[in-house]
């Protein structure tokens, strides 16, 4: 289990930020990612996003911090990453692609570190600029954006072997998978309500009847 969380381990995360093609491929093809890292990273990510909710400056920053509930944004975060994972493993799985789940969810995951580093830069910057200098603050929260989806991207593509057409068409097929997946589970989840209530009243009627 140690060796999942080795320092290697995280060193390789970091690396993948600098070189993502070559790293989406050693992870690929030579076992070089961490699932439980990823995880950890998305994790990451979660509290970051919550804590520039609550700590980031007035200036740049609408939101009430009593508003905020870490635990559940962390709990939605971590349901949409394996929402994310699952979707796009199940479009693959028809479209020929190569990557197995866990290489998705490496992916995916390593992908968050831009988006980690960046919105806790933007939290402490924010905390020095006046209103007219918060320009500075949205481009350094852009950044991380667009780089972690840059760098998703490119996951995808590379761990499948797609070319970038394919990749976007997958893309959008994930997200399909995702809204179907969530309707199946309401469906499941209101199905069983339903069950549940049935039995239940025939439950109280027997006792009423005793």
């Amino acid at each position: 289990m140690s060796s999942l969380f080795s320092l290697e381990k995280w060193k390789y995360a970091m690396y993948t930020v600098s070189h993502p093609m070559d790293a989406y491929y050693e992870i690929r093809h030579r076992d070089r990612g961490s699932v439980p890292v990823a995880i950890i990273l998305v994790i990451l990510f979660s509290l970051s996003f919550s804590i520039n909710r609550m700590s980031a400056s007035f200036v740049v920053n609408d939101v009430d911090p009593l508003e905020v509930n870490a635990l559940t944004e962390l709990v939605a975060v971590l349901l949409l990453y394996l929402l994310l994972c699952v979707g796009n493993w199940s479009i693959t799985c028809l479209m020929e692609g190569e990557g197995r789940l866990k290489d998705i969810a490496i992916a995916i995951g390593y992908a968050m570190t831009p988006m980690i580093v960046c919105f806790n830069i933007g939290t402490i910057l924010s905390q020095f600029v006046a209103l007219e200098e918060g320009a500075f603050y949205w481009i350094i929260i852009a950044l991380g954006v667009a780089y972690s989806l840059i760098m998703m991207l490119m996951g995808i593509m590379e761990v499948h072997n797609y070319t970038l057409a394919k990749t976007l068409i997958t893309i959008f097929l994930t997200f399909v998978a995702m809204f179907i997946i969530i309707f199946v589970v309401l469906l499941f989840v209101d199905l069983i309500n339903q069950v549940y209530s049935f039995f239940y009243s025939i439950y109280q009627e027997l006792i009423y009847r005793t």
